[in-house]
């Protein structure tokens, strides 16, 4: 669990509320469905028209890695590089057979699998590159979903403030209606402008990071695994994945 992503999102919204009744206001004013189902309702579905389901329901997916991120493994990781690499100078290259059994990532098993294969060097860094370049542009695409919401949702949040307006003049004969309406108008751009900074681009940029960590893990073992295929010494291959560690 990432405590300082959930303190984050408490600090933030605590520090709205907190400002709301240092005002004077009160909790319920905040609280208006209309505006939440114009705001929330209308970021998804321009969300959903710019990404598509695929990447809408991945990024939904992928936002549990802000607070239940993957265990920083770079140290075992390092450790298996070397291991995998003695194994091979000692053993040939067909030895690491037996250790792909035990690989649950599949990128670690791919690698392996060249290498066990015999592919060329150069051929096999060419491949787990374009296999991390494609995972990055996937990965990418779907964490756009939060960063399209951040600039959709201040905008509509201006719509629903829009039609409180519109209520509010077609019912100026009606003073018992006024007050709905420019709730309404108010809180629409609260929670625009609220869900965008508070929430959705937040969401992105610690996604984004996330994915720039990844990438960087699976460029290191691309290295790792040529340099592994090309008969590097272990040595050699222990002081490449240091630099990576630095």
């Amino acid at each position: 669990m990432d405590w300082g992503s959930l303190i984050g999102v408490a600090l933030a919204l605590g520090g709205l509320l907190a400002g709301q009744f240092l005002e004077g206001g009160k909790l319920a004013s905040l609280v208006q469905p209309a505006a939440f189902v114009i705001v929330v309702v209308g970021t998804i579905g321009a969300v959903l028209l710019q990404s598509g389901w695929k990447n809408f329901v991945r990024g939904i997916k992928m936002s549990a890695r802000v607070f239940v991120p993957k265990a920083d493994d770079y140290a075992a990781l390092t450790q298996d590089i070397i291991s995998w690499s003695v194994i091979a100078r000692r053993e040939g290259l067909l030895s690491l057979e037996r250790v792909i059994k035990d690989v649950r990532d599949p990128f670690i098993a791919h690698g392996l699998r060249l290498i066990v294969d015999g592919v060329d060097p150069i051929k096999l860094r060419e491949v787990l590159d374009m296999e991390v370049g494609a995972y990055e542009t996937r990965e990418r695409l779907a964490i756009k979903i939060w960063e399209a919401a951040g600039g959709y949702a201040p905008t509509i949040g201006i719509l629903g403030a829009v039609l409180g307006l519109i209520h509010v003049m077609e019912n100026l004969t009606d003073p018992s209606r006024l007050g709905s309406g420019i709730a309404v108008a108010f809180v629409a751009t609260i929670y625009g402008v609220g869900f965008a900074n508070l929430v959705f681009l937040p969401i992105s940029s610690k996604l984004k990071a996330i994915v720039n960590r990844d990438v960087f893990k699976h460029e290191m073992l691309a290295d790792a695994f040529a340099g592994i295929a090309a008969g590097d010494n272990p040595r050699l291959i222990e002081e490449r994945m240091n630099i990576y560690l630095m």
